[in-house]
């Protein structure tokens, strides 16, 4: 896979941060990666998660990534939010959403581990609607943390919960609405965070092994998560619940998105639209 990056910082130093640039800080650092690609909604997405995390204490770094190129549109929704990003690029000769999504996961998870970055990493992704007191939880996470997602059915009837039942902070099962999926962890992409330091000092969690932590796109469906936060933690002895016994809802999935919709490119008319209720001079 060939990588290609470009850093961008906006009220920040233009100095690549490492784990030695946090020293200093008492908080820990919150790594956001969210993928994002062109369809109807994407500028309303980016610029509802960027106002939720212009709201969120420092220190906090955006990874925005998108495929073969920086979009003009990405580039002035990520310069104009006042966070802390960095916008990457990633290569690849990809056809579907689903393995598009987890190659630009896996271009951000090589740049945390490359720069070495020391903090905690949230799949935000841009469809999904966040708590700020999400944020203020995953500080508390040693390891990995893992908290409920509330979705929204596709035809808006029903809403389902997906993630840890929790005694406190200890996980001691999992509700699901995917009772026919055998996955050892029933967890959505958005519900958990974990330390990143586990991508580059295995010998700090004595991983028993060495290989590069990495989203497979020859994992099934349904599995994806499971499989990734495998890598991450042995068992739930390992995970820490968040979020009041993991009773409280800190992230939403409404399934907003229109496919067919047809927007404007650039997000700009060439010509004004034809004023059909005119004003009576």
């Amino acid at each position: 896979m060939k990588l290609e990056m470009e850093n961008k910082t906006l009220n920040a130093s233009h100095s690549l941060y490492s784990s030695h640039d946090f020293a200093l800080v008492s908080s820990k650092l919150l790594i956001i990666v969210t993928p994002t690609y062109s369809r109807p909604f994407q500028s309303f997405y980016l610029n509802r998660l960027a106002q939720t995390l212009r709201n969120v204490p420092h220190p906090l770094l955006w990874i925005v990534v998108e495929m073969s190129l920086q979009s003009d549109e990405t580039v002035k929704i990520l310069r104009d939010t006042g966070v802390m990003y960095r916008h990457l690029v990633g290569d690849h000769n990809v056809t579907s959403v689903k393995d598009t999504v987890i190659q630009l996961r896996n271009v951000a998870l090589y740049h945390i581990e490359r720069h070495q970055l020391d903090g905690i990493v949230l799949f935000a992704d841009d469809d999904k609607i966040y708590s700020l007191g999400l944020f203020d939880k995953m500080v508390e996470i040693r390891r990995f943390g893992t908290w409920p997602v509330a979705v929204l059915t596709e035809d808006k009837k029903r809403a389902l919960f997906e993630g840890p039942v929790c005694k406190g902070r200890e996980i001691v099962g999992w509700h699901t609405h995917q009772t026919r999926l055998s996955r050892r962890f029933q967890i959505d992409m958005s519900g958990f965070a974990f330390n990143s330091t586990i991508l580059w000092d295995p010998k700090r969690w004595h991983r028993p092994n060495i290989d590069l932590i990495r989203l497979h796109d020859s994992v099934r469906v349904g599995f994806q998560e499971s499989k990734f936060v495998e890598q991450l933690v042995e068992d739930e002895s390992q995970m820490e619940g968040l979020s009041e016994n993991c009773s409280r809802i800190l992230v939403w999935h409404l399934h907003l998105e229109a496919p067919q919709l047809l927007y404007p490119s650039g997000w700009l008319f060439e010509r004004n639209l034809e004023d059909l209720i005119p004003l009576m001079l």
